[in-house]
């Protein structure tokens, strides 16, 4: 420990964790030699800092730092440019931050936050980056990133393959403790367990089968473009969460560059995460990225990555342009210059797809492309995009390549629909029966294309809220027949079963949240209210007090009530039930709007209300709570038994 009376004590060895207990404060100690404190290094390896020759060191100065909360020393060059600081921050006389200068700017700090004599964080800064990692057993190793950014991630993502190091590939995975904080539904929290739950086990599959990054390779860039943000209420969820979709890294081995599929990632604070094995080169026994786990959960499977041979100069000049435009459109604010950059940008991978070897490695390169503008166009900072979907989709005709085609069009299509919505003084109506007819166009065109399920969902939902049910049921039912294993073709069969639900019996059972059986069957000889709902529903609570004054006053005559559930998860449910008493059976199944109840209906929207009768059979299949107490008023008129009247 810190010796009294002398300037410094060594409480352990450099390179552990443990660092040099500098005393500061003390009168008689007098100042360290600056040869010494030049000969303490971070913690952490590959840290670029300014490292003085013996001759310059000679010339350098150390002084004490006496500031309002701080005290400590200050190492300068002999032009005043600062080398390290060692700061007490806490006033124990000891130091507790170790910080390494480049250039005269602080790139990297050792922290002793519980000061204790060893380290428990690490920060990068300024030129260096914004990881900030915690080890929480102070064993020299970061345990978790507490900040990392998506180039960050790519960066060591790399250098965890290339090492063959599971531990510094599982500190940039998902945990199991930040998957339940996202506030997924639970269909989706349960997809997403089940992946990082064989994460580790792949991940050394992969790292000890790959020949393609040996422990030289580095990280040369991160192509993701822009995140978007999944809205809370997407299937179940409860809050917003950022993401990235179709996430690549590309590094740098023996002189060729490789390609790696990293898929998609998801933002927990301020920490970038992986939710899945990335794929790197011709590794076909690894399993491929979730390339689009929340922005396209209907997706086909995610294609082959690039293979890594051939990448000449041209290509690789086409890769550093590509990454000085990605620079610039982040900084980039006038309207103009982002549309003009990312022009540049779709024009740019375009010359890239032409690049590569194979057709597999095409795909990759052109879903990019039209990923990135499509979403370019819908939030207005390219709004000429669709031209140039439209522009590509004519060439890619032409090769007879369908996949690509087929997957350019559909962006194309739903981009350009989705920029003209936003139009205030659009025709809304024209544009939609636009938007009917230009999926029926594609569905015809690319029958078997994986994007033509969602766009006949679309097709159909279209046809349903615009009031035409006969095209509606018409869609839903060729989506059941033709895609019968996808969830599209599931909830279109629950769609189809809904619309054609009047007049027959409503078949409905499950657990309610308290655990017990219920089966609507039971209540026979009642009017039943079919109540589908959710807590994050606002128009669903707006209705709540109408149904509880409705239930009070026909209860009598036979009226009763029984709920299914649609929140993500169990306890919000019970949560928001034990504050507001809703004295009524509710259904609860995992999943939310994607649960087995929700797909069974082809519930779209909350609230969605069945009234069934006496007899068990559908009455009114898409009522209004303020419509109910018309309809109760004219079947407990004369349609309930004599032995329920009030």
């Amino acid at each position: 420990m810190f010796l009294k009376g002398s300037w410094i004590g060594w409480v352990g060895i450099l390179g552990t964790g443990w660092l040099v207990v500098w005393a500061v404060g003390q009168a008689l100690a007098g100042t360290p030699p600056v040869e010494q404190a030049l000969r303490l290094v971070p913690v952490q390896k590959g840290v670029d800092y300014d490292r003085p020759t013996p001759e310059e060191a000679a010339k350098c100065v150390i002084s004490p730092i006496k500031e309002a909360k701080l005290s400590g020393w200050i190492v300068q060059d002999s032009n005043g440019t600062i080398l390290r600081r060692f700061i007490d921050t806490n006033g124990d006389n000891l130091v507790d931050i170790w910080a390494y200068y480049k250039d005269g700017l602080e790139v990297y700090r050792d922290i002793d936050a519980n000061y204790n004599g060893k380290a428990d964080q690490y920060r990068w800064f300024h030129t260096a980056g914004t990881r900030w990692g915690l080890d929480l057993n102070e064993d020299g190793q970061i345990d978790v990133w507490k900040m990392i950014s998506p180039e960050e991630v790519a960066a060591e993502l790399v250098a965890a393959i290339a090492q063959r190091d599971v531990v510094r590939f599982l500190r940039l995975a998902l945990s199991p403790e930040e998957l339940r904080s996202l506030g997924l539904g639970a269909a989706q929290e349960k997809a997403l367990a089940e992946r990082l739950s064989t994460l580790k086990e792949r991940f050394e599959r992969l790292a000890a089968e790959q020949k393609l990054l040996d422990p030289t390779a580095r990280w040369v860039q991160f192509m993701g473009h822009q995140p978007g943000v999944v809205p809370a209420g997407t299937q179940g969820s409860t809050k917003d969460l950022r993401v990235y979709e179709n996430a690549m890294a590309v590094a740098e081995a023996g002189g060729k560059h490789v390609q790696i599929i990293i898929g998609t990632l998801v933002e927990v604070g301020q920490a970038w995460r992986i939710i899945d094995l990335p794929h790197l080169g011709e590794q076909e026994s690894t399993a491929l990225a979730g390339t689009g786990f929340f922005f396209r959960p209907a997706a086909a499977p995610a294609p082959r990555s690039p293979t890594p041979g051939g990448l000449g100069e041209q290509f690789q000049k086409l890769l550093a342009e590509l990454e000085k435009l990605d620079q610039a459109l982040a900084q980039a604010q006038r309207p103009d210059e982002k549309a003009q950059l990312h022009a540049q940008r779709a024009h740019l991978l375009e010359q890239i797809a032409l690049q590569v070897e194979t057709p597999q490695d095409r795909l990759l390169w052109y879903k990019q492309l039209a990923d990135t503008v499509a979403a370019a166009v819908q939030t207005g900072e390219y709004p000429k995009g669709g031209e140039r979907l439209a522009e590509l989709y004519e060439k890619l005709k032409k090769t007879n390549d369908l996949d690509i085609a087929a997957y350019v069009r559909f962006r194309q299509i739903t981009a350009e629909y989705g920029l003209a919505m936003q139009n205030p003084n659009a025709d809304f109506a024209k544009l939609q029966a636009q938007w009917l007819k230009t999926l029926e166009d594609f569905i015809s065109q690319y029958p078997h294309s994986p994007d033509t399920a969602e766009a006949m969902l679309q097709l159909a939902m279209g046809y349903e809220f615009a009031g035409q049910e006969t095209d509606a049921l018409k869609w839903y039912s060729a989506l059941a027949a033709q895609f019968p294993q996808t969830h599209a073709g599931q909830k279109a069969a629950g769609a189809q079963r809904r619309l054609q639900s009047v007049g027959k019996v409503l078949e409905l059972a499950g657990k309610e949240l308290s655990g017990s059986q219920v089966d609507l069957a039971q209540y026979r000889g009642r009017i039943v209210l079919v109540h589908f709902w959710a807590s994050w529903c606002e128009p669903c609570k707006a209705d709540l007090p109408t149904l509880k004054d409705l239930l009070e006053r026909y209860g009598k005559a036979g009226f009763t009530i029984v709920g299914v559930n649609l929140d993500n998860s169990p306890e919000e449910a019970t949560q928001f039930l034990q504050e507001h008493r809703l004295p009524w059976p509710h259904l609860y199944e995992p999943g939310g709007l994607e649960s087995r109840l929700a797909t069974q209906w082809g519930i779209l929207t909350l609230p969605t209300m069945f009234l069934v009768g006496p007899e068990g059979k559908v009455v009114h299949r898409d009522i209004r709570a303020s419509q109910l107490e018309r309809e109760l008023r004219h079947l407990t008129a004369d349609k309930i038994p004599s032995a329920l009247k009030p």
